[in-house]
């Protein structure tokens, strides 16, 4: 979760964090995800994450609006964070449209 948190905020200075729904939630000109507890591993619940420009193949969910985007280990973030970081920076083109 560390690692992912630091992506977020590396990704763009915009980027802020904050408790909402009593987890970390990340924003830029809206909220862009929030991690979405679990005990197996990493899930980041993208509250519009139907919405983000591009095709992003990490953004889980078949719905009109939410996304999820889940690491099983560390590795696997490691493994995937230029998908994380990518999916982070179009949101922010996005928002600055």
């Amino acid at each position: 979760m560390q690692l992912v948190r630091n992506l977020a905020l590396d990704a763009d200075p915009r980027i802020t964090e904050s408790i909402k729904w009593s987890t970390p939630t990340f924003s830029y000109n809206g909220n862009i995800f929030s991690f979405n507890p679990s005990k197996n591993f990493v899930s980041l619940l993208f509250h519009t994450g139907a919405k983000i420009p591009g095709d992003h193949v990490g953004l889980e969910g078949e719905g009109e609006t939410a996304r999820v985007m889940r690491f099983a280990d560390l590795a696997e973030v490691r493994d995937r964070s230029g998908e994380l970081t990518a999916v982070l920076m179009a949101w922010c083109r996005w928002k600055d449209q």
